[in-house]
Formats: C-alpha cells, sequence, structure tokens
C-alpha cells in the first residue's frame, strides 16, 4: 500500500524473485517500456570480502536476465546527492531492483547519492517500477525503527563514520517484514522478533514468508500479496 493514490507500480518481494516472478515482468514490460532495469545492491557493500559483493551482484543479473529482462548495475557510491546525474540515469530505466542485505547500509547510500529524493518522486510518476527483496523494500517505509534487530545499524558508522539514519522514505504506510515463517532462511527468527515488536506496540505491517512478494500496480486498494 503506498501513500498517494496515483498509478504506482511495485514488486516487493520477501527473497529474490518470489514465487510468481512474471508478475515483476508483467509491471516493466508494460506500456510497451523497454525492459532495462537497474540494479542496486548497496545493501551489501558491508562485506569485508570484494569478490563476494560481485559474485551477489553477477548472481541478481543472471536472474533477471533469465526473465528476458535487461538489468545492469547501478552503484549509488557513484553518486552525490547534489547533482542531478542520478535522476537523469534513472529515467533510462523501467524499473528499478533492490536486492536485500542490510537496511541501514542501503538507506545511508540512498541519502549520500540523493536517491531517497530521487526515487519516491519517479515512482509516484509512475516513470519507475521500484521491485527487489528484503531490505530494498524495507527502506520504503516511514521507519527503519525495529530493524536492528535483525541488520546491525553500526555497519553505518563502519563504512562512513556516521550515525545510521532510522527515517525511512516512506513509500509504503508501514513497515515491511520479509522472511517470516520461513525455516530455510538464516534471519527468520530475528525477523520474527522485528514482528512480535511491532504486534506490542500495534503497530500495522506487511508480513512476508520467503516466496511471496507485494505487488503494488495503481492506488492504496491495488496491492496484493502473492
Amino acid at each position: 500500500m503506498v501513500r498517494e493514490s496515483r498509478n504506482h507500480a511495485a514488486h516487493l518481494s520477501s527473497f529474490r524473485l518470489g514465487e510468481h516472478p512474471e508478475r515483476l515482468v508483467e509491471l516493466v514490460r508494460r506500456d510497451g517500456r523497454p525492459p532495462a532495469v537497474a540494479v542496486v545492491a548497496n545493501a551489501i557493500d558491508g562485506g569485508d570480502d570484494p569478490v563476494r559483493r560481485s559474485d551477489g551482484v553477477r548472481a541478481e543479473l543472471a536472474a533477471l536476465a533469465g526473465l528476458g529482462l535487461e538489468p545492469h548495475e547501478l552503484d549509488l557510491r557513484d553518486y552525490r546527492a547534489e547533482g542531478d546525474e542520478l535522476e537523469d540515469d534513472l529515467r533510462a530505466y523501467a524499473a528499478l531492483w533492490v536486492r536485500g542485505g542490510n537496511a541501514f547500509t542501503l538507506r545511508y547510500t540512498m541519502r549520500r547519492s540523493g536517491a531517497e529524493r530521487v526515487i519516491p518522486r519517479l515512482v509516484t510518476e509512475d516513470a519507475l517500477v521500484y521491485a527487489g527483496y528484503s531490505a530494498g523494500p524495507c527502506v520504503l517505509a516511514p521507519s527503519l525503527s525495529g530493524l536492528e534487530l535483525c541488520d546491525d545499524p553500526d555497519e553505518v558508522r563502519r563504512i562512513y563514520d556516521v550515525a545510521p539514519i532510522y527515517e525511512g522514505l516512506a513509500v509504503l504506510d508501514r513497515p515491511f517484514v520479509p522472511h517470516l515463517d520461513s525455516p530455510g532462511h538464516p534471519e527468520t527468527e530475528l525477523v520474527a522478533a522485528v514482528a512480535e515488536r511491532y504486534r506490542r506496540e500495534q503497530v500495522t505491517f506487511w508480513a512476508l514468508r520467503d516466496g511471496q512478494a507485494l505487488v503494488i500496480d495503481g492506488g492504496l486498494t491495488d496491492a496484493t500479496l502473492v
């Protein structure tokens, strides 16, 4: 569910492509758009092994290419908030695919690059389909509070020597909690604690198990779990 009732489009998965990747393809290819997808992998910038990061990027590119899409990495570290280059580059794509990892690291790179300003505007204009999984959708919430139970906020301090950001992009009207009731995922118990905190605080949230995706194609009443 998004905050405004315009023609937004999003495919927000718990893990990887989910069980119905054809829904992602439909969103990306609608209106005859070229199937170009910008892949953002900054949620895994905090690893000590650059080879592991590059392998992670290649895996995302291969998965999306396997759907007949045209993915290319877009590294937010190459941009600064003061410029317009990021918006210019993103307008060349039909969709953005934001992979999982550390939500706080991803969130900071979105501020440093100006993505926090550009992405919500492009999504609202229906100029860009927002897609991804795990941390990728998590940063769309109004707040990242609670995610410190599963993601380390201090990773941002270690990389950039700045405080983590808890304010989300507010594209969604509630938190996004992936990997629930997903025994095969190593974080399922950690996110269960996040969900329990939200329930205790009476915070409404999107609850997804691995395989599910939240698909938005329209306004407030057009968000469905598949």
